[in-house]
């Protein structure tokens, strides 16, 4: 049974949508683009509104007292309301706009220390499988205060260790951070588990939900966490835009993260209050156009249906396992079974450096990536400082799953290995 019949997904319609995916590279080969776990592709739909925002209605927001400064103020506004029904937000007031995923977890860790949240002898827990940007902050969030990181081990198939969890998360954890989805292993997380633990000691949540939003329907107001971090532009938005989404209540109580227009309430010499949320946390002009286009992508999603995309990723992960262990020397770096997975996929080609079948790959106008995609923590867990992923999305066919194999097959040939 193909995809297609396992989830009544029409791809092909869905490939239609997306310009890139028709371009043929060097040598007249068709784009197999399997690299959507860096960054997605862009519906015309998104490139359109991005166009027209620029074209007819562009002004700066909040600001400008004239029409086209009301309807940019409309439309960015529109975003906000409409990634805050899509994540399931109690309010479109906890919907924060940030540059990036990588922005929205640095304004957590330095605002949480600010705040006095975190001090001298407090515990930050997270886990081995994390991106940098889930680490670095962190890292120097307890080089300021004090505080002690410690973090949850992988098992060799790839998943978070939890057996020592009550060793762990003990009465000194402050904050508990962690991804949904691992970008490297493509491994899912237990959140339930670890946000109850968590909560039972008193410690916040963070979630890295970066990898997870773009594939797997998300409510928030039932997830658990206190505050959930995710990006535009691998959920078929535009580069430059995050999400901080974070209980009202705890938004309110935090200072900002940084100083300039619009994030204030009053401004004297002496000193300076703040605007609620989330203005507080949008310091100066926002990233207007991208918000438009983030808010075309969520038309987008709602429209094809999460569950549909869930689906169709699952699928299509299922099928790209099964196709690539029947490549003799490649060893999956991750769990090797569809189940609690995402649709990156992690590996080793023996005798062959990851850069190098990249490359080869490349050649054949297969688009993967190759190093340690911002994960080297995880890397070293399993003795490799390196390796070559293929990540897939909802327009990923088997077609270009079966191009990526005989690409290896060809590589393994081509390097004698």
């Amino acid at each position: 049974m193909t995809t297609a019949e396992a989830t009544g997904y029409d791809v092909e319609q869905v490939r239609r949508d997306f310009p890139v995916l028709a371009r043929r590279l060097a040598g007249d080969l068709p784009l197999v683009y399997l690299d959507s776990a860096n960054t997605s592709q862009k519906p015309a739909s998104v490139i359109a509104a991005i166009e027209e925002h620029y074209r007819l209605h562009n002004a700066n927001v909040a600001r400008a007292m004239h029409q086209i400064g009301a309807e940019a103020t409309e439309a960015f506004e529109g975003a906000r309301d409409k990634v805050a029904g899509f994540i399931g937000a109690p309010s479109r007031d906890e919907v924060v706009f940030t540059k990036n995923a990588s922005e929205a977890l640095n304004l957590v860790a330095r605002v949480l220390g600010d705040a006095g949240r975190v001090g001298a002898g407090d515990e930050i827990v997270i886990t081995q499988l994390e991106h940098h940007s889930n680490i670095v902050p962190w890292q120097q969030l307890c080089q300021r205060t004090g505080a002690t990181l410690r973090w949850f081990g992988l098992t060799p198939e790839g998943r978070l260790d939890l057996s020592d969890i009550d060793s762990l998360i003990t009465e000194r954890t402050k904050v508990v951070s962690v991804a949904w989805v691992s970008n490297m292993l493509g491994s899912v997380s237990p959140l339930a588990t670890i946000i109850a633990k968590a909560h039972a000691v008193g410690a916040l949540v963070v979630v890295d939900a970066s990898q997870a939003v773009p594939q797997l329907p998300v409510d928030v107001s039932t997830l658990g966490a206190d505050l959930v971090a995710f990006t535009g532009h691998k959920m078929l938005g535009p580069t430059g835009i995050g999400v901080l989404w974070g209980r009202y209540e705890l938004l309110a109580e935090l200072p900002p993260f940084m100083g300039g227009g619009e994030m204030i309430e009053t401004v004297t010499m002496e000193r300076t209050t703040y605007a609620p949320p989330p203005a507080r946390f949008e310091a100066g002009t926002p990233p207007i156009a991208q918000a438009v286009g983030l808010g075309a992508a969520v038309d987008y999603l709602s429209a094809l249906g999460m569950e549909n995309v869930a689906a169709h990723e699952h699928a299509i992960t299922a099928y790209a396992l099964g196709r690539l262990q029947e490549i003799d020397g490649l060893r999956i770096v991750g769990p090797s079974e569809a189940v609690d997975r995402g649709g990156a996929i992690s590996f080793e080609l023996a005798g062959v450096h990851p850069h190098d079948v990249a490359q080869l790959l490349d050649s054949r106008g297969i688009a993967v990536r190759a190093g340690n995609h911002c994960a080297k923590p995880a890397h070293a867990c399993f003795g490799v400082q390196s390796t070559s992923r293929a990540s897939f999305y909802l327009y990923t066919t088997e077609q270009e799953v079966d191009a990526l194999v005989d690409g290896l097959l060809h590589t393994k040939k081509y390097f004698g290995a």
